[in-house]
């Protein structure tokens, strides 16, 4: 789970982020497409954009997107990865602090960060500017080392993260790891009923990564609670995963669940 607090961290490593945070899958926006049925002339806002893993499906619709990025290295990276589209802008600030028009897009989507925006904020704001007909679309990558065959390594790796960092006081051992499942997804989904959305519906897709050692310690030091620890005990935390990789082939396989949440305003 995201830790609240730590939404700046991401834009002290934007261009380590823009190479190992993964894209998604083709057939997410296959749904999203059959779902929305966006074309050329419609409008989409993206919050959160990051430096665009989930973008260019919606630019090569010939849609119109308008981006909203807290960091501004990252936003600045993302004008970058996608000036040679003039259907794009991103702005730099936060959703929250965004103005636009009522009733004036046909998609909003949220990759990976709707997460970081209060509920009630974030669904209220949603819904005033979509469009009558209009398309939620709010995904997220859920990976986990925790698969069959992988069982020791993972457990392994939770060690030594407990070693590492921050935890419950007086805690003597790593909690279990917990997995995201496809029941707290629909409970996700729903949440948009309550703010007035529709036509509620889940996607689910599965996917098997393989990292070599390296990739993995680089693909982990991007994530927000490795990001604010000490450089000191980061690069410990991280040395001591990948000797432990190594110990195993020097790969491992990481199980990533991506769920798709989508929502209609009436």
């Amino acid at each position: 789970m995201p830790i609240k607090g730590l939404e700046w961290t991401f834009d002290t490593v934007a261009r380590e982020y823009d190479k190992w945070r993964p894209t998604y899958v083709p057939e997410l926006y296959e749904d999203i497409f059959a779902y929305s049925n966006i074309s050329a002339k419609s409008c989409a806002l993206e919050i959160g954009i990051g430096t665009g893993q989930a973008t260019k499906p919606i630019l090569d619709t010939g849609c119109n997107v308008v981006a909203v990025e807290y960091g501004a290295n990252l936003a600045a990276l993302a004008a970058e990865n996608f000036k040679d589209y003039s259907n794009f802008s991103v702005i730099n600030l936060p959703f929250q602090s965004y103005v636009g028009r009522k009733d004036s897009f046909d998609l909003i989507y949220s990759a990976s960060a709707f997460h970081w925006i209060a509920e009630e904020e974030g669904y209220k704001k949603v819904y005033e500017l979509l469009k009558a007909g209009g398309t939620f679309a709010r995904f997220a990558s859920h990976p986990s080392c925790l698969i069959e065959g992988q069982e020791e390594l993972a457990d392994k790796i939770r060690y030594i993260c407990f070693r590492y960092m921050p935890n419950p006081t007086g805690a003597t051992e790593p909690r279990p790891l917990v997995q995201y499942t496809e029941e707290d997804s629909k409970r996700r989904s729903d949440i948009a009923a309550k703010y007035g959305f529709a036509d509620i519906t889940t996607k689910i897709y599965y996917r098997d990564l393989v990292y070599r050692s390296d990739e993995y310690i680089n693909r982990l030091a991007i994530e927000s609670d490795k990001i604010a620890l000490e450089s000191h005990t980061r690069d410990l935390l991280l040395n001591d995963i990948k000797k432990v990789i190594d110990e195993y082939d020097g790969k491992i396989t990481i199980r990533d669940m991506i769920d798709l949440n989508l929502a209609r305003k009436l």
